[in-house]
């Protein structure tokens, strides 16, 4: 059996990931709603001609159709961002969370292993430094 090649697999950042899969679905739902107000104008059509209605009516009617789809329309985009503002702060607040907790466990494990952390390999490194220079000091 030949051993399967593997492909190196493009990394997308979870934000991007995110943000594309909610363009596609607005995307989607736009062309749904315009599918929509093409099939209301395409029926209105129709029963003007079955009814004989007035061409003056069915063009208010329709108009009538038109303000209600971009109402839904701006409303529906308005929940949108609403949803994804509360998703981005979120998605924020749980960053720093994790951020956190991987900070404490690399101090808790560097603290085990006895071994020092950046910050206090700084504070030695000047108390050496603060050192040197009142031995300095002195030889004079």
């Amino acid at each position: 059996m030949p051993a399967k090649k593997k492909t190196a697999r493009r990394v997308v950042p979870q934000g991007r990931k995110a943000k594309s899969r909610l363009e596609k679905t607005w995307k989607e739902t736009r062309a749904a709603l315009s599918s929509a107000e093409g099939t209301v104008e395409k029926r209105v059509k129709a029963l003007v001609k079955r009814s004989g209605v007035d061409t003056r009516q069915a063009t208010q009617t329709l108009k009538v159709w038109r303000g209600r789809l971009d109402r839904e329309r701006r409303r529906a985009l308005k929940q949108v961002e609403g949803r994804l503002s509360v998703l981005q702060t979120r998605a924020r607040k749980e960053r720093r969370a994790l951020a956190r907790m991987v900070d404490e466990a690399v101090q808790r494990t560097l603290a085990a292993l006895n071994i020092p952390s950046r910050q206090e390999v700084h504070e030695l490194t000047r108390r050496v430094e603060e050192l040197s220079r009142k031995v300095g000091g002195f030889r004079r």
